[in-house]
């Protein structure tokens, strides 16, 4: 019995329930990467992965220009004033992929042959379908953060995985489909979380009435910087694969080789993931409501566990990198193993960097000031875009890319810190003790539950 209290009192204190759902997530999305690898030729699954990336760079601004502000301006409205941000939040997101699908396809009409020829040409033609098929799902994702209903979350990204796993297994054994109706499948599973959301009106349409024309303007106005941010952090992992895929030294076959490695960073984001995702409201909250040394606490709890909980796992995962990327990219990359463990092992490294780092951005945007979180992610995109320039055309190396990622972390950490000693006087040394006593409150927690 005291087990089983144990196991209900860990489960279900928030962040391990956002670490559970990140980490089942993640799992099926390994698994749908396993499968892909072994489904699809080398270059084509390049062009798959030049096609994801894209359509997750253009989501990072679509998302980006309305989750943190709807996670931020939620945790403090009430009433009316819900009903008339979840409002606005809908319409923006319909206008934008109003706004791009006639960007792409125009660039689709004037540039044809010349996209066709290339590994971005299933961007040009799919993408405009797949953002209206993950708009509503999307939305909700946003507003269920906002509520930290982290079990909703998760039933909303497993029915879009687990749809999309369950045909590449069925593709894998009876039909042997190529990367047009992988896309579809992937279209198809969107549909399903979007149809979700909608007939559980999580996602805020049913509020489209209520929209203002002071609501927009609000969420845009914080949300540009977000936008600018998210774009610019997808830039920190995205600009390897556009770079490679256009270096002709490289093309399709390298991104395939750099996004098996690439693929296990997801290992590293799962728990960061988890933590920031708690620690936004929170510091949003103790920000709006002005008190300061609970956001103190909160930032050097959140940062400090982390940060401890990362040095074990990357010592595991460095030691383990071998049979890992070979598990995930399966004898069709045997000839490869050696360079992708090297780069894997790379970023094992910019692992143990990369919490501290992510901290001070999720910091910035819960004091109101994404304009310098911006500013932090423009200098860390900057460094990682002329790291890959000079590892790829001069060097003609793929660590030497991976190692560019270390780089611009570091300047993105200091940078941070720099921005955040502006608002609050920071003692590192309180990272670790902070760090420290959030495992003991955790542990205090567990205990008390079972002696009840």
């Amino acid at each position: 019995m005291k087990i089983k209290k144990m196991i209900f009192a860990i489960v279900y204190e928030r962040n391990t329930l956002s670490l559970i759902g990140n980490l089942t997530y993640a799992v099926f999305g390994f698994l749908s990467f396993i499968l892909l690898t072994r489904a699809l030729p080398q270059e084509e699954f390049g062009s798959y992965i030049i096609y994801v990336t894209m359509g997750s760079f253009i989501d990072l601004f679509r998302f980006g220009l309305t989750r943190n502000s709807i996670i931020r301006f939620l945790s403090g409205a009430k009433g009316e004033e819900r009903l008339k941000i979840l409002g606005s939040n809908v319409l923006i997101g319909i206008i934008l992929i109003i706004i791009i699908s006639i960007l792409i396809y125009l660039t689709l009409f004037l540039w044809h042959d010349e996209i066709d020829r290339s590994s971005f040409q299933y961007f040009f033609y799919y993408y405009p379908i797949l953002a209206i098929s993950n708009l509503f799902w999307n939305n909700a994702l946003s507003v269920l953060q906002s509520w930290q209903a982290f079990g909703r979350i998760l039933l909303l990204r497993m029915v879009n995985i687990v749809s999309f796993v369950f045909f590449l297994i069925a593709n894998a054994y009876f039909f042997h489909y190529g990367i047009v109706v992988i896309i579809w499948a992937n279209i198809a599973s969107n549909v399903f979380s979007s149809m979700l959301s909608l007939i559980k009106k999580w996602d805020g349409t049913n509020f489209l009435k209520y929209a203002t024309q002071r609501n927009n303007k609000e969420i845009i106005d914080y949300g540009k910087y977000a936008a600018g941010t998210m774009i610019g952090s997808s830039l920190l992992r995205s600009a390897d694969t556009f770079l490679i895929g256009i270096a002709s030294i490289f093309g399709s076959v390298g991104v395939a080789k750099y996004a098996i490695p690439l693929k296990l960073t997801e290992v590293i984001e799962i728990p960061l993931r988890s933590f920031m995702a708690t620690a936004f409201p929170k510091l949003s909250k103790a920000n709006i409501e002005k008190n300061r040394s609970l956001w103190t606490e909160i930032f050097y709890s959140y940062g400090g566990a982390i940060e401890l909980m990362f040095i074990p796992f990357m010592i595991v995962l460095y030691i383990f990198a071998q049979p890992i990327v070979l598990i995930l990219g399966g004898d069709g990359y045997k000839d490869s193993l050696e360079l992708m463990t090297s780069i894997f092992r790379i970023f094992v490294i910019y692992g143990l960097i990369l919490p501290l780092d992510r901290i001070t951005g999720v910091a910035l945007d819960s004091i109101g000031k994404p304009d310098k979180n911006l500013w932090k992610v423009i200098f860390m995109a900057s460094t990682n875009i002329i790291g890959d320039m000079i590892a790829i055309y001069w060097f003609q190396s793929l660590y030497g890319v991976a190692l560019s990622t270390i780089l611009n972390t570091v300047v993105g950490l200091f940078m941070g810190f720099y921005f955040l000693n502006k608002y609050e006087k920071m003692n590192y040394s309180q990272l670790w003790i902070q760090g420290i006593k959030f495992y003991k409150q955790l542990y205090i927690k567990v205990k008390d539950s079972i002696g009840r």
